[in-house]
């Protein structure tokens, strides 16, 4: 990538697909979603979307040029603007409740280098393969667990509901130390966190208002600086074995880290820790179930699970966008980004790249290799991405054994976000082993 030294024009992308790849109920719809981003790489894959209410953003929609913008975190930042995407109103409603920023937490995904190394180095050793490995008996217990609780359910449960959101949320409440009785808050709080744009996950008082999905974030959020406020000053005063001890007791340069950094910390690990894995899981059935060979393959050879863990993320990759901001003029995929130009990744898209992955749109659990970008690339890549591996495989060894055969027993019902989901519900239809 080099600096481009002639003036290019904007590739302006057409109304109504910038209009499905910015909306939160696209997201909802396989067919649709993924009809706007084959459009876009075909035709535009680095276009500029100009629409009403929100700041002209490029659209990054080719696996290469996403991953080249993930590696350069000091030619594009995240911090200098919001790294999730919002229309203006929303980010006014924003600026007034922090006084100016338009930056609403104080995580990872909200810094750049040098501080975001800073804060990143603080985990990252307990987030390592050989740490998360040894935890590997603690959490087969709790898959042993979800597993009975699945097949207590005469042949029939919603997949969703029933099964996938509780068993990674337990694992990472488990390992976080926060008490079993607080979990359905925890689970409610982060569907409110990531669903703001979806009517039925919007708080009464909420419904119908233009910003509502800002509000919801600002709401639950506070929530969630209330609940860990008071647990970590419990870990201040009587650590414990766990990662909430870990992050309260956490120094940068000799000073205690802060409280909103802390609460960052708590918030990106209490939401995107179990929500993506949870729907990662349930992607991994529900693709076995329209591609039933692989469900064949599994149960033929458990020895395949790694490889339909990875295609189960690469295929339903809860992640939908990250945003950055140009440092300087540059060139990427042919088009000149100015300084301060906004980007949006769309990371479904780069995941469905046909120059990258052959018949994309195809679960494949044979799949290699596998070059998924559902955890991110580069510095910012997911801290928490060989945990939530760990957490898939050991649940689909513990579960596949136990079912002869599964199909689907309604239609499958997908969240309305552009940010962080996937399944509200799958309802299945089971036979026991």
């Amino acid at each position: 990538m080099t600096s481009a030294t002639q003036a290019t024009s904007r590739p302006i992308i057409p109304q109504h697909i910038a209009e499905t790849v910015i909306a939160a109920k696209s997201y909802a719809d396989d067919a649709v979603i993924y009809d706007a981003f084959k459009w876009l790489r075909e035709n535009m894959p680095l276009g500029v979307a100009e629409l009403e209410g929100f700041d002209p953003i490029w659209v990054v929609t080719r696996h290469a040029d996403i991953r080249e913008v993930e590696k350069n975190p000091k030619l594009f930042h995240n911090a200098d603007f919001n790294p999730i995407l919002n229309d203006r109103a929303s980010d006014d409603f924003t600026r007034e409740m922090t006084g100016g920023s338009v930056s609403g937490l104080a995580s990872l995904t909200y810094m750049d280098p040098p501080v975001h190394q800073q804060y990143r180095m603080l985990t990252a050793n307990w987030f390592l393969p050989g740490k998360i490995g040894k935890l590997e008996e603690q959490i087969r217990v709790l898959a042993k667990r979800s597993v009975d609780h699945f097949l207590s359910f005469d042949g029939e449960c919603d997949f969703v509901r029933d099964f996938a959101l509780h068993y990674p949320l337990r694992v990472i409440m488990t390992l976080f130390g926060v008490p079993p009785e607080d979990e359905p808050k925890m689970l409610k709080l982060t569907q409110e966190f990531f669903g703001g744009h979806d009517p039925e996950e919007q708080r009464d008082e909420m419904k119908d208002d233009p910003v509502a999905a800002a509000k919801m974030w600002a709401a639950a959020l506070e929530d969630f600086f209330q609940y860990f406020d008071a647990l970590a000053e419990k870990r201040r005063a009587e650590p414990q074995d766990d990662l909430l001890t870990l992050i309260a007791n956490s120094r940068i340069n000799g000073a205690p880290i802060g409280r909103d950094e802390a609460n960052g910390y708590f918030v990106a690990i209490a939401t995107a820790g179990h929500d993506t894995t949870s729907s990662s899981v349930t992607g991994g059935m529900h693709g076995m179930i329209e591609f039933p060979e692989n469900f064949e393959k599994v149960k033929a050879d458990p020895a395949l699970i790694p490889g339909l863990v990875d295609e189960a993320i690469r295929w339903t990759s809860p992640v939908k966008h990250f945003m950055r901001n140009a440092t300087q003029d540059v060139e990427i995929g042919g088009q000149l980004i100015r300084s301060m130009d906004r980007l949006m990744m769309c990371y479904p898209s780069g995941n469905r790249d046909e120059a990258v992955f052959d018949d994309p749109d195809r679960f494949d659990i044979t799949r290699s290799p596998n070059r998924h970008i559902a955890f991110g690339f580069g510095p910012h890549m997911c801290l928490g991405q060989h945990l939530a591996k760990l957490e898939m495989r050991i649940l689909f060894e513990e579960l596949m054994p136990h079912i002869a055969a599964i199909e689907l027993a309604g239609p499958p019902k997908l969240v309305e976000t552009n940010f962080v989901g996937g399944y509200k519900s799958l309802p299945v239809r089971f036979r026991k082993a």
